[in-house]
């Protein structure tokens, strides 16, 4: 089975290259499933219904999110009735919306995908480590399959995580960066690791903002509105290949494709 996961998708030229790029790769690689991280899909910040039925019509199949995902309010009631749009599932129980699902491939058969969030410079919130754990197994009882979106910001974080997960899951892909990392692996016990798929969107920028206001702000130290950049998009992210009966990863390779269309996507998300 081949699983595409698509790095976060930031603002309007991020979706721009999941428009043109997701289908294409779905079509071209034999995908089977696709999850796509869209938490900073909207603007940069957040995410909407409409961008929501967007990335099911590429091709995702789940869409995970982490911290961005509160910023818009209007999605909360959304969080609550689509099962396949994820936040962090070690969130309070409280909380909007769910972190884990199990949805059929496109060839009949079940994949899990477990959304999680760090603590490391990150809102203080239950241990993903135990959350982690504990989704596992209980998914693991209808499908040996189990993806892992770890949005977290420290490297060891995401990589201690890899390894207490190595064997209980196919694969823990790194999200929230933003900045791509070169480690995939596969663990001893056959899941495959990164501690960061990147960004799906503008590269000359600071991690998907205007170079300048971003540069500005650090200069300053003082409020400046983000505004989100334009120019050298891509796709990142990675395709895992993943043994249907173990569950096991056999093959990890690592996406950064250039978008080739000048064309933009409609633009009715407050860019």
């Amino acid at each position: 089975m081949n699983i595409l996961f698509v790095a976060d998708v930031f603002a309007r030229a991020g979706r721009r290259a999941a428009a043109e790029i997701i289908p294409r790769l779905v079509r071209d690689r034999n995908i089977d499933f696709c999850v796509v991280n869209g938490e900073n899909a909207a603007g940069g910040f957040g995410l909407t219904e409409n961008i929501v039925r967007k990335f099911k019509s590429y091709g995702a199949d789940v869409i995970t999110t982490g911290n961005h995902v509160w910023d818009r309010k209007e999605l909360l009631p959304v969080l609550n009735r689509t099962e396949f749009l994820l936040r962090p599932c070690n969130y309070p129980r409280e909380v909007a919306g769910k972190g884990t699902v199990v949805v059929t491939s496109r060839r009949d058969i079940p994949v899990g995908v477990i959304n999680l969030q760090g603590r490391t410079h990150m809102p203080s919130i239950d241990c993903p480590f135990r959350a982690a754990r504990a989704a596992a197994e209980t998914l693991r009882r209808e499908t040996p399959i189990v993806i892992i979106d770890f949005h977290a910001e420290a490297t060891a974080e995401k990589i201690a995580l890899g390894w207490h997960m190595d064997g209980l899951v196919s694969a823990v892909i790194g999200t929230h960066t933003h900045v791509q990392t070169a480690d995939e692996r596969i663990l001893p016990r056959g899941t495959a690791y990164l501690t960061d798929a990147g960004m799906t969107g503008p590269h000359d920028s600071v991690i998907g903002v205007r170079a300048e206001i971003a540069v500005r702000r650090f200069l300053t130290q003082t409020p400046i509105r983000f505004k989100p950049a334009e120019e050298n998009v891509k796709l990142c992210g990675a395709i895992v290949a993943v043994n249907e009966g173990s569950g096991k990863a056999e093959h990890i390779e690592r996406l950064q494709l250039d978008l080739k269309s000048a064309g933009a996507e409609e633009d009715d998300e407050g860019d």
